[in-house]
């Protein structure tokens, strides 16, 4: 099984590139929707998280208010850290989990974890193919705003606190550009597929 991480800046698409090599074939997997999970009530991360950051990031449901949460870690480097150092290793650990189910079954070639911080956590060597989703910067500011209905300067202080885009590009193995809409993204997707099957087969016979 080829173990592929899909990455990119925030606002890039990656969400949709994901779901589209859902649509291929690919077994997938979404660090968001795990990071959710792990910080739920019950969950390993919970507990931990309102020990450092208190209550007031708790809603009336006693879940994570993730906005609030947001809102105080990009204006606060230090609790950023503390953070990504509470929920990034269940996380990764969750991942890999998935990795080890999927294994005994042999019937998935390809999987995919999208993992927006894969380089800023130094995990790219634990996958055999990296994928980046890139946009112009311009896009990627203008879709952030309205995705999250933040203020210019509010985005690009969450823009800041990621590695810069064109270093992830530079780090990829594979690159989607997503600046030019749906179908040549569809495009790219599909290529890109066919060139990890192909070198999952090559490695299927070399074992």
């Amino acid at each position: 099984m080829l173990r592929t991480a899909l990455t990119g800046g925030i606002a890039t698409g990656k969400t949709y590139v994901l779901r589209r090599f859902t649509a291929l074939g690919a077994a997938t997997a979404d660090a968001d929707e795990i990071a959710h999970q792990v910080i739920a009530p019950g969950g390993p991360a919970y507990a931990p998280l309102v020990q450092r950051f208190g209550r007031d990031v708790l809603g009336t449901d006693e879940a994570v208010d993730r906005r609030r949460l947001g809102a105080l870690v990009f204006s606060d480097a230090r609790a950023r850290r503390d953070l990504e150092a509470i929920v990034h290793p269940v996380v990764y650990q969750e991942i890999f989990r998935w990795f080890e189910r999927l294994e005994p079954a042999g019937a998935t070639e390809i999987a995919i974890a999208g993992i927006p911080l894969l380089f800023e956590t130094s995990h790219e060597a634990d996958f055999h193919a990296v994928i980046v989703t890139a946009c112009t910067p311009e896009l990627q500011l203008d879709r952030l705003m309205r995705r999250d209905g933040l203020s210019e300067p509010d985005a690009r202080r969450r823009l800041a606190a990621q590695m810069p885009i064109d270093e992830k590009v530079r780090r990829a193995d594979f690159v989607i550009h997503t600046s030019d809409g749906f179908s040549e993204t569809d495009r790219q997707v599909a290529e890109i597929w066919g060139q990890l099957r192909f070198r999952h087969a090559i490695d299927a016979q070399r074992r």
